[in-house]
């Protein structure tokens, strides 16, 4: 553990947890804006956190621990994977952690959490939720596992600030063709895991079409504050994650105030930027039918397939 990780980790972690909600409530602003609407504003989603944080969390007869712990499970893995992974500074306040394969079994995580709780309610709606979520998870998981591969074969590392510092000292790489391909299959992924459309629509109210809020139809209170804040908190650590690995300018590589500072102001403009271009997008993408998803998803798997293999025969 470096000095260097440490103040990064701990930075990450204040940023990202109070970020967050403001880069939801821009990107709902931006979609309000293009469909000619005024929008609640970019700071509403920290006013609904705050108004179900003061209401008593309502537990549905007969669940069990799993369903009382979820929420609990999807911020803490959100949180390690904030404080771990390169998104300021190259260093990480616990290296063995910020591996690929331990961050990807970390977000993975949460979200086998969140559905076993939509099992343990019992309910129609929640069980549905957890196995289309379950369908789309056996997809994106190997994607996201075998498109980050695929950039670590030349660095001869999985662990993420290693890589990262490679794209960064070796700018060539950016623009190979293995992560052209790896950056298109992640794209696609984080779509998918967030559940952004056309994947899935996190405006929805029409019961048959949802998926990740079929799961949390019975939260309330401080529980919900928790699944929403989870939620936000992983779509800016997805969106951190693409663009560091893919644009790492700007990100800290030494421990002096200046770097710091920099690497904090390009992770909000480069997040900033990713989720306004995924809000504006959304607005022109219909949802997709449930089984055209994992024709998507697959497409998006051939595609890491063939990085990993460019990787291999460049390498």
């Amino acid at each position: 553990m470096s000095a260097l990780g440490l103040v990064g980790g701990v930075v990450q972690a204040v940023l990202i947890v109070g970020g967050a909600p403001l880069l939801v409530g821009v990107m709902r602003q931006i979609r309000a804006r293009l469909e000619g609407r005024q929008g609640p504003g970019v700071l509403q989603p920290w006013r609904d956190l705050r108004k179900l944080l003061r209401k008593e969390p309502v537990t549905p007869r007969g669940t069990s621990e799993v369903f009382r712990l979820a929420p609990l499970v999807l911020v803490a893995t959100a949180l390690v994977v904030a404080v771990v992974g390169p998104f300021i500074t190259t260093a990480s306040a616990l290296a063995p952690v910020a591996d690929l394969f331990a961050v990807v079994a970390l977000l993975a995580l949460g979200t086998v959490a969140l559905a076993l709780a939509g099992l343990d309610t019992g309910t129609a709606f929640g069980g549905m939720g957890a196995s289309r979520e379950m369908t789309i998870i056996a997809l994106v998981e190997p994607t996201l596992l075998v498109a980050i591969f695929a950039l670590s074969v030349r660095v001869g590392s999985t662990n993420l600030g290693a890589i990262v510092s490679s794209m960064l000292h070796e700018p060539a790489l950016v623009i190979s063709p293995v992560s052209l391909l790896a950056a298109v299959a992640l794209s696609v992924v984080i779509i998918a895991e967030t559940g952004r459309l056309p994947v899935d629509n996190p405006s929805t109210h029409l019961e048959l079409t949802m998926v990740h809020e079929a799961m949390v139809l019975e939260y309330a209170g401080g529980d919900l504050a928790l699944v929403e804040l989870a939620s936000a908190m992983r779509l800016s650590v997805f969106l951190g994650l693409l663009a560091n690995l893919f644009f790492p300018w700007g990100i800290a590589t030494a421990l002096t105030p200046v770097a710091v500072l920099v690497g904090v102001l390009a992770l909000v403009l480069k997040v900033g930027l990713l989720g306004a271009v995924l809000a504006a997008g959304e607005v022109f993408l219909a949802k997709l039918r449930l089984f055209r998803v994992p024709e998507l998803l697959a497409g998006s798997f051939l595609l890491a397939l063939l990085a990993v293999g460019a990787s291999f025969f460049l390498a």
